[in-house]
């Protein structure tokens, strides 16, 4: 598993990449499939603007299996902190490692700069469990995500 730097050819890539995060979510909710398409198109493009606003020089990246897209990271870096701004695999490339993998990349990265590795999650997010095995700590949050810090203990 390696990454590249996302480029204009990922667009696709990166919409179905979203929609599969957001499927079951949707499908619950009973809405025709032009309903579906109308409000995770308007929901990717806020979120698309959200971040470029919030994490300008952040880096995103494409997450590959030999030459096959699997995944995208986004990772802001400041002189205070490493931030996971987003992480998302394929559902079929999910549970096997993969993001644990790219996570560890991530916190050694940080340990080595000794500055500590946060991110967001939504409560609700599977995910959330990942990064507690792996040694994330809540910092804090509100009603729908949690704030999250992983700080390598130095001895």
């Amino acid at each position: 598993m390696t990454r590249r730097a996302v480029s204009a050819g990922d667009d696709e890539f990166l919409w179905q990449l979203y929609v599969a995060t957001r499927e079951d979510e949707i499908a619950a909710w009973g809405w025709t499939p032009a309903q579906q398409d109308a409000f995770l198109r308007m929901q990717y493009h806020a979120r698309r603007g959200s971040y470029a606003a919030t994490y300008p020089d952040a880096e995103h990246s494409i997450v590959l299996d030999g030459e096959t897209p699997i995944g995208a990271m986004i990772v802001a870096r400041s002189a205070k902190e490493v931030r996971l701004v987003d992480i998302a695999l394929l559902p079929e490339n999910r549970g096997g490692g993969i993001g644990a993998h790219l996570l560890r990349d991530l916190m050694a990265e940080a340990a080595a700069a000794g500055l500590p590795l946060r991110l967001s999650v939504l409560r609700t997010n599977r995910a959330q469990r990942l990064y507690e095995r792996l040694g994330f700590v809540a910092t804090g949050g509100d009603a729908m995500y949690s704030e999250m810090e992983y700080v390598a203990i130095h001895s």
